[in-house]
């Protein structure tokens, strides 16, 4: 029986793992503000090159959206094109599985 539930038992322990690590970690944190990692990278390479950051040019020019609806519209389809990809290579090796399994 217990073999039976034994992916069910690990995907609740590792979101319950997940939940106490991330309210450990909110509650450490007092007074922080969050900065991405954006914000970080774009304050190491002031540091170290004395140098300001928004000097720098791209070598090739990024498109920026008229707005930030548009901005949350591609942000959501990404991420909706990035869950049918990688349901699509699981369900192919579930399919897999159960092919070999079948014979």
């Amino acid at each position: 029986m217990a073999r039976k539930y034994m992916l069910e038992i690990l995907t609740a322990v590792a979101i319950i793992a997940f939940c106490g690590l991330f309210l450990y970690t909110s509650a450490t944190m007092k007074g922080a503000e969050f900065a991405g990692s954006d914000n970080v990278g774009s304050g190491l390479i002031a540091e170290l090159s004395g140098k300001d950051v928004e000097s720098f040019t791209p070598l090739i020019p990024q498109w920026e959206p008229p707005s930030g609806e548009i901005e949350s519209c591609l942000f959501a389809l990404q991420a909706a094109l990035g869950g049918i990809f990688v349901g699509g290579v699981f369900g192919y090796w579930l399919g897999q599985a159960r092919g070999k399994s079948a014979e």
